[in-house]
């Protein structure tokens, strides 16, 4: 399986509307609650989301399996935070872990971040996951007027520092 990141803006409009409506997605994103995720609004949102590569010097991926368009994601500026989003169409929510830890190779070593954080919603309810990966909760965050609750994962190398 070979998973490339490329940049959102390299994707066809209608591929990335297609994800980011799919009901089993909405699910899992209720920010996306009540907007109309139609044409225009995915060309605003890809702006948005291209902004934060040249603001901060990251932002969101393309996810492309085997040359198909699977999703998108990875680190985007969360509150001053390195927030690491996945979100994946249905059809490749098993190759949502290999594609975690290219992220985090990334993060941890071309980035060198000391963490990274995720927010979850609380209609996400099965956590043993996250705790294995190596997540710790950390508080709770409103944003958009939702709620929800903010772990942190810590660079190997920053974590051996504190428990120094």
């Amino acid at each position: 399986m070979n998973i490339q990141f490329e940049r959102l803006k390299k994707i066809s409009n209608q591929d990335i509307i297609e994800v980011n409506t799919n009901e089993h997605v909405l699910k899992q994103m209720p920010l996306a609650n009540g907007v109309i995720f139609d044409e225009e609004f995915c060309i605003k949102w890809v702006e948005e989301k291209e902004n934060q590569w040249e603001k901060y010097g990251y932002g969101p991926w393309a996810f492309v399996v085997d040359g198909k368009f699977a999703g998108w994601g990875g680190l985007q500026h969360e509150d001053g935070e390195a927030d690491l989003a996945l979100v994946l169409h249905p059809l490749y929510w098993g190759v949502g872990k290999q594609i975690f830890y290219k992220i985090i190779k990334k993060a941890f070593t071309e980035m060198s971040l000391e963490s990274i954080t995720i927010l979850l919603p609380p209609t996400r309810k099965k956590l043993k996951g996250i705790y294995l990966l190596g997540f710790v909760f950390d508080g709770t965050v409103t944003l958009g007027g939702e709620y929800f609750a903010r772990f942190r994962l810590y660079n190997p190398n920053v974590l051996e520092k504190l428990i120094d």
